[in-house]
């Protein structure tokens, strides 16, 4: 089973918290609060996006967090490689050569690599913004009048 770890989960769960806000700047404790997640796992997630540039902090008395760009311009997938790092279905799936015994013969690699590709293309397309909204399904048809399932809340297809 290909699944998110908790932490990304957590992760996301924050990042649309801060989007939603009305508040410029976020505290741990308030995120804490308001995600019903532990202090110290907030304060861990807050750390591993503030290092890689999602959000920005803001100490002292009236500090805190606030994301580093619109929620418009940031991508699920940038949240989802700010904890796991890079995004693979399977090893072959990224650009690291070598870490597959399998690889030089493997009959479905480059399908795999498609398969990633367009994976990862769906979470680049939805935003932190939207997910402060809810998503819908929309079935399509395919040429050959199969149903295909396409993310849709309003903007993305």
């Amino acid at each position: 089973m290909v699944r998110l770890g908790k932490l990304t989960d957590y992760g996301l769960v924050l990042m649309t918290c801060i989007a939603r806000s009305r508040v410029a700047l976020r505290t741990a404790r308030d995120l804490a609060q308001e995600s019903r997640l532990p202090l110290s796992t907030v304060s861990k997630l807050l750390k591993e996006l503030l290092q890689s540039s999602l959000l920005v902090s803001h100490r002292g008395i009236k500090g805190g967090y606030i994301l580093a760009r619109d929620p418009h311009q940031i991508s699920v997938l940038e949240v989802i490689a700010a904890i796991e790092g890079p995004m693979a279905l399977t090893e072959c799936s990224t650009d690291i050569t070598g870490l597959c015994n399998l690889e030089s013969a493997c009959p479905i690699k480059s399908n795999q690599q498609i398969i990633n590709q367009a994976i990862r293309g769906v979470l680049e397309k939805v935003t932190l913004s939207d997910l402060a909204h809810p998503l819908e399904l929309t079935p399509l048809r395919d040429a050959k009048g199969r149903v295909v399932p396409i993310v849709a809340s309003g903007r993305i297809q």
